[in-house]
């Protein structure tokens, strides 16, 4: 089980991420206005730093082995979708090419129609300047993402799991994309293709192609199984076929998606 491969690691950034801190010390009320008036939002005044960057992105190497420059820096929430840890974003890892920033950006506007009512999960992008990122192997050229997997429960789409933070990583679904931990919570297959399909189609807008896709293989099955997943079937979209058992495990509750640049 991957909670057993990442526990020590993953506790640490648990706690990290917990928010918890020592008892709160009162202030007395004649400071109070001017203690609410010095507060910041560090998310926010990370994001409004290199919001304004016009800098043309340069992905080098490879998404295994490559670096960034100029990359563009998602915003931890939108309209209808959210940065999935505020550890993760203040540490920097949430950074791509500018290509793949407009694609990901325009697909969730398309979105903001055809599901009004579901807000989907962005995860683990690249660094600010590329290169190693952990715990993953490639991630390192501004062309990775990783797309949380939208959920049901008991049939009905839900948010439940959208602010779980780094422990999202370590969440384990059967073969069915069935919740281990709660059967009533299950993987939207049918949410999953109809993303990649219109991811597909505004990368092909943005001068990118999608290269590969990662998801567990004994999930293929399910999603191919759906609605969109038929038309995901016969779109030419690469999913990787062999992987490693660790690697395999650990694309259950998320799809990875490597874009390239087109010529």
């Amino acid at each position: 089980m991957k909670k057993a491969l990442f526990l020590a690691p993953a506790l640490v950034l648990i706690q990290a991420c917990s928010g918890q801190t020592d008892p709160p010390v009162k202030t007395p009320a004649s400071q109070q206005e001017t203690t609410s008036a010095q507060q910041t939002n560090p998310i926010q005044d990370l994001y409004n730093h290199y919001k304004d960057h016009k800098e043309a992105s340069i992905s080098s190497g490879t998404v295994s082995n490559g670096s960034l420059k100029n990359g563009r820096l998602f915003p931890f929430k939108g309209t209808n979708f959210i940065y999935f840890d505020s550890t993760s974003y203040l540490d920097k890892h949430a950074f791509v090419h500018q290509k793949v920033y407009e694609t990901v950006l325009k697909t969730y506007e398309r979105f903001e129609q055809i599901e009004p009512s579901f807000e989907f999960g962005l995860m683990e992008c690249s660094k600010e300047n590329g290169g190693k990122i952990w715990p993953h192997r490639t991630h390192q050229n501004g062309l990775s993402v990783d797309f949380m997997s939208p959920m049901l429960k008991n049939g009905v789409s839900t948010m439940d799991f959208n602010r779980l933070g780094l422990p999202h990583y370590l969440m384990d679904f059967n073969e069915n994309g069935v919740y281990t931990e709660d059967s009533s919570y299950a993987i939207d297959f049918n949410l999953i293709a109809h993303h990649l399909l219109v991811l597909n189609e505004e990368a092909k807008k943005h001068g990118l192609k999608i290269n590969k896709v990662i998801l567990k293989i004994a999930l293929k099955d399910e999603l191919f199984a759906t609605e969109y997943g038929q038309k995901l079937k016969t779109s030419g979209i690469y999913f990787a076929t062999q992987l490693s058992d660790l690697i395999d495990s650990l694309h259950d509750d998320h799809y990875h998606v490597d874009f390239t640049i087109a010529d």
